[in-house]
């Protein structure tokens, strides 16, 4: 389908399939406003900004918990987007955005009404539950009936769901993510160590050095500021210092994807035990995560290639694949709670 686009607006990242070239453009999630509502700039751009704006300049992401927080500026930027940056036509165009499952019918409606409350009226709009989304992307068949278990591990939420026969049997949706993974290492690192650092430097040490598991013994050398002079200082940062600041935060993790396992009905266990549980989302990255699932639960765990992007691919899949079309509906057609 040529002018289609398959969307999905995560709380760090905003992802988008282009079906004109079958491409996929991943950019930051981020905006900068001057003049409390005029935009400055967004994407990559906007992020570089991020902690290092003057006053003047407010850098801030349009989604927070998997929910549209600023909805002007967020249908603003994804318009620039679209028709700037990527030279698409919304007008007339076949759209489907992911949708986190765990939140009500009025968010849901919000990332919808993105595109339907708007001068440039697209050819359709559809939703996607993000979790089947993310199984199609990962070349699974969702509608076969098999238990599937899909940990999608984001910026500010955790979902955690099973699906069977194009359905989601169970699904959670936890308000925490990689950036507590980040806060948790920069509260630590002043606690334990006197130095002041920023969300990004906690990010770039969870990255590059940080492991769900003791022992990765690398390091990193980073600057912050010194709690006691006030001055910036170097410090040289080993693994097992990030691991112990990220422990409570995993230990967090590794008990409700348990808690969602006991309540798996027990034939879907079964298929759960044999196919294994598939981690994605751009946390699920983090060095080792996959193991200490597995150690927890004694159930194998997949991961993916490119997780931050298995969402995105599902939706193309959505859009082109007559097979998968029916897992996109119109907000239309729901009846409201």
């Amino acid at each position: 389908m040529a002018n289609s686009f398959g969307i999905d607006i995560g709380t760090q990242n905003l992802k988008i399939f282009s079906g004109s070239n079958n491409h996929i453009t991943n950019i930051k999630n981020t905006i900068a406003i001057v003049n409390k509502n005029q935009m400055y700039s967004y994407g990559d751009n906007a992020y570089s900004m991020f902690e290092k704006a003057p006053d003047t300049i407010d850098v801030s992401f349009p989604i927070i918990s998997g929910v549209i927080a600023d909805f002007d500026n967020m249908q603003t930027m994804l318009f620039e987007v679209l028709e700037k940056d990527l030279k698409g036509k919304i007008k007339g165009a076949d759209i489907v955005v992911a949708v986190p499952t765990d939140i009500t019918e009025v968010e849901k409606k919000a990332f919808s009404d993105l595109f339907s409350k708007s001068k440039n009226k697209p050819h359709s709009i559809r939703v996607c539950e993000k979790p089947i989304a993310c199984a199609i992307g990962m070349g699974l068949d969702v509608s076969e009936p098999t238990g599937v278990m899909i940990v999608d591990l984001g910026a500010d939420t955790t979902e955690i769901s099973v699906i069977s026969l194009g359905g989601l049997v169970l699904s959670e949706l936890l308000p925490f993510g990689g950036n507590q993974i980040d806060e948790s290492i920069v509260t630590y690192m002043k606690r334990n160590f006197n130095l002041v650092i920023g969300q990004k430097t906690a990010k770039q040490l969870k990255e590059e050095i940080g492991s769900a598991q003791p022992g990765r013994g690398e390091k990193l050398t980073v600057v912050g500021r010194d709690v006691v002079s006030g001055l910036p200082i170097e410090m040289e940062v080993e693994s097992d210092t990030v691991y112990n600041a990220i422990k409570a935060d995993l230990e967090s993790f590794c008990t409700n994807v348990k808690l969602i396992l006991e309540k798996v009905p027990p034939e879907l266990a079964k298929d759960i035990v044999h196919s294994g549980i598939y981690l994605t989302g751009g946390t699920s990255q983090l060095h080792q995560l996959q193991d200490l699932f597995s150690e927890v639960t004694n159930i194998k765990v997949n991961d993916y290639e490119d997780p931050e992007e298995s969402c995105v691919r599902g939706l193309g899949s959505v859009l082109a694949d007559n097979k998968y079309k029916q897992y996109g509906y119109s907000m239309k057609t729901r009846i409201f709670k």
